[in-house]
């Protein structure tokens, strides 16, 4: 382990990096809950799409562990589930199994673009302040997540969201949560944030949000994935091609804010500004995509909650190993980990957003060229609900002042390409 995942080098041990892996595990597993529930809406079955978000993601999670040895986690993504069910199925007309053949397609694609280096020009391009925004930006929105999931941050017709209540229910219990952690940290307690989510989760049996069902048993059989689900016939119409782009673009640009994001607060970028062993985490994520179009569910993307892991002390791949083998333990002991409610793992995002904010102090402020996209990269984020939305911004932003200030010699060919990408999805939509 030490010659391979390169402990010692990073500062870390095989303690560290298997709490940190349990951790992230943890902090992401209600995709295990809340993907089958999304999907199922499209006719699919709960059960197979149950047993092909935990394969997917354990298969993603392997290579990256092998190829790139970056603590990073993959799953099916957020929102771009949302986009296949209620978009391209209910909203479209198109059945389940075309949805699934755009993704595969898409993985397919990836992995081309992976391969020929594509993928790791677009995040060599994007500038080193806003690099730097990304980790923030993302700390910023997977706190606002956390927000959300525990009830405390609502929605509000009159001023998009306001404060819920907070004296009662999952709001109460993640506070209670929240001040767990914080105690743990000052304390400088190993593995704070598992054992916080833990002790919350128990906290919250007479709360009566985690509930155990009666007849309850830890162990479950695993159901059949859906395997090779795909419909070829219309692949060629507008509307299809529409989706697949929609599936990569999103995909391709929330994966590289994510890398960016997490491995900078795990100070694993070089002076340079290049993240190590970029291709082979770039090609993690494209064969998760592939896999997971083969076993029945939507784009697999790397996480942002993996930036839990980090903060627990994750350096390598040993960190996304621990995670992978227990995506495919939740496949017999599914009723365990769906046990955890949201309230208890919103506390850790919370915090974890906190962590990420550290970058902020390295971005130029001085600088308006620098500062402007930095801050509309950060802002963005949370606003939009979407880190491909917030780098946009920031792309543009950064191209338009730095040629408007006559500053052409900051603007490499690549970050012009993506600037131009970023425009084109604005006018398309």
């Amino acid at each position: 382990m030490e010659k391979f995942f390169k402990l010692q080098e990073r500062g870390t041990s095989v303690r560290t990096e298997v709490v940190a892996g349990i951790t992230t595990f943890m902090t992401m597993a209600y995709i295990l809950a809340v993907n089958p529930g999304i999907l199922s809406a499209t006719g699919m079955p709960a059960g197979g799409v149950f047993t092909a978000t935990a394969l997917s993601s354990a298969i993603a999670i392997f290579f990256m562990a092998f190829l790139a040895n970056l603590p990073i986690a993959l799953a099916p993504g957020m929102g771009l589930n949302a986009f296949f069910a209620f978009s391209v199925v209910l909203g479209m007309g198109y059945s389940w199994q075309l949805a699934l053949t755009a993704v595969f397609l898409e993985g397919i694609l990836f992995v081309l673009l992976s391969f020929f280096n594509v993928r790791e020009a677009i995040v060599t391009a994007i500038p080193t302040n806003v690099k730097r925004a990304v980790s923030v930006g993302i700390g910023l929105f997977i706190a606002f997540i956390g927000l959300q999931n525990a009830g405390i941050i609502v929605k509000n017709d009159a001023t998009l969201v306001s404060l819920g209540k907070v004296t009662q229910n999952t709001g109460l219990l993640a506070i209670i949560g929240l001040f767990i952690m914080g105690f743990l940290l000052a304390k400088k307690v190993k593995g704070a944030l598992l054992i916080g989510i833990l002790v919350t989760t128990v906290i919250g049996i007479p709360f009566g949000i985690t509930k155990i069902p009666e007849s309850w048993s830890p162990l479950a059989r695993p159901a059949a994935p859906l395997l090779f689900q795909f419909q070829f016939d219309k692949v060629f119409t507008l509307d299809f091609f529409v989706v697949f782009f929609t599936f990569l673009f999103v995909d391709i640009f929330d994966t590289i804010g994510t890398l960016v994001g997490v491995t900078t607060q795990a100070g694993l970028i070089n002076k340079k500004g290049e993240i190590p062993q970029v291709k082979g985490a770039l090609l993690a994520d494209a064969i998760g995509t592939v896999a997971g179009a083969c076993l029945g569910t939507s784009t697999v993307t790397s996480y942002v909650e993996s930036a839990s892991g980090v903060a627990e002390g994750g350096r390598t791949g040993l960190t996304a190993l621990t995670t992978g083998v227990l995506f495919l333990l939740a496949l017999f002991f599914a009723p365990v980990f769906l046990l955890i409610p949201s309230a208890a793992t919103a506390p850790a995002l919370i915090i974890v957003g906190l962590f990420m904010m550290s970058p902020i102090k390295e971005i130029d402020l001085s600088d308006y060229t620098e500062a402007i996209p930095a801050f509309l990269t950060i802002i963005m984020m949370p606003l939009a609900y979407s880190i491909a939305d917030g780098l946009m911004f920031g792309i543009i932003s950064y191209v338009v002042l730095k040629a408007l200030a006559g500053k052409f010699k900051d603007i490499t060919v690549v970050t012009w390409i993506v600037a131009i990408l970023f425009v084109l999805k604005l006018i398309i939509g």
